[in-house]
């Protein structure tokens, strides 16, 4: 395919760069076929806005992050300051949410608690995408002996239980909860670098990264100008939903021990306190596991809501 004989672009010595921009210009570089990028978003913000439950699951992350940041300025006591004579107390209005064995006000422990999980959550992920995404679009891209040294590779790392796996890595690197999400982190990072390699291997067949290898683009710009943003918005979806299983296997990984350090919390760790005293305070177990509960739920609710709304527009 030659662009400079393209009588849509006109034939004359006007360089590579400019070919392919009056391309663009004229055909579009992606699937919405040239509709211009504010418009795709005012189109999916509108779908978005109409998923009552995606917005109220967005509006509920909004609220934990937010009280979980300003956990400081709304507790009402130190999460850590113990009161033997004050343990096991049921909610009342000096303590809204009662206290634990120690007397620690449970409400105080569950907003800073929020915080551990939720930044466990993000290094995870992050961790997940840094290392995923790269590789999975060069496997997808390049093909070949790069796929398939790559894939063996993944598919070795995924033949082991994640759970499994990262209690044997934090066994060799000691517990705490930044070297357990970093274990998490590589854990779940080949399916990161499945769902890119399988995406970038459909993206690179379309014309328009036919268009960008005729005109001579290198395989760098091609990969991270045209391939990249075309993955993103499954990846977003994708990142979603890891977060919510992060955060999973954070409390697990916390619930028997190899998470967050006492006296420190995270909600996993308050989980295993409160069922260690489920018989004294059936009620303790409730906070912290509603708390996971409807976290996890609402990221997948977000995640299917931007799915829904990129869906519609992959299908006109």
């Amino acid at each position: 395919m030659t662009l400079r004989n393209d009588p849509a672009i006109g034939a004359g010595p006007e360089t590579t760069v400019d070919a392919w921009d009056r391309y663009a210009a004229l055909a579009g570089t992606g699937d919405d076929g040239g509709v211009p990028a504010r418009r795709v978003r005012y189109r999916f913000l509108r779908r978005f806005v109409r998923q009552r439950l995606a917005v109220g699951a967005l509006i509920f992350l909004l609220l934990v992050l937010v009280t979980c940041v300003l956990a400081p300025l709304i507790a009402p006591y130190d999460p850590l300051a113990q009161d033997l004579s004050a343990s096991l107390l049921p909610p009342s209005g000096s303590h809204w949410l009662g206290t634990d064995l120690l007397g620690r006000d449970v409400f105080s422990r569950l907003l800073y608690g929020g915080r551990v999980s939720l930044q466990a959550a993000g290094v995870a992920t992050a961790t997940a995408l840094v290392i995923g995404v790269i590789p999975g679009l060069a496997a997808g891209y390049l093909g070949r002996r790069v796929d398939q040294v790559i894939m063996a590779l993944t598919d070795a790392l995924m033949s082991f239980p994640a759970l499994v796996l990262a209690i044997g890595v934090i066994s060799v690197t000691g517990a705490g909860v930044t070297n357990a999400m970093l274990a998490v982190g590589v854990i779940v990072a080949p399916r990161v670098l499945r769902l890119v390699r399988s995406t970038t291997m459909h993206i690179k067949e379309e014309t328009y990264v036919e268009a960008a290898r005729s005109i001579g683009t290198s395989t760098p710009v091609i990969i991270f100008r045209h391939i990249l943003p075309n993955v993103l918005p499954p990846l977003i979806v994708f990142t979603s939903l890891l977060a919510g299983a992060t955060m999973l296997v954070e409390a697990s990984l916390s619930f028997i021990g190899l998470g967050v350090r006492p006296p420190d919390a995270s909600w996993g760790t308050m989980l295993g306190d409160a069922f260690s005293r489920i018989s004294q305070a059936p009620t303790l177990i409730l906070f912290p596991g509603a708390a996971i509960a409807l976290t996890v739920l609402a990221l997948n609710l977000f995640g299917d809501g931007i799915r829904d709304s990129i869906g519609r527009e992959s299908r006109r």
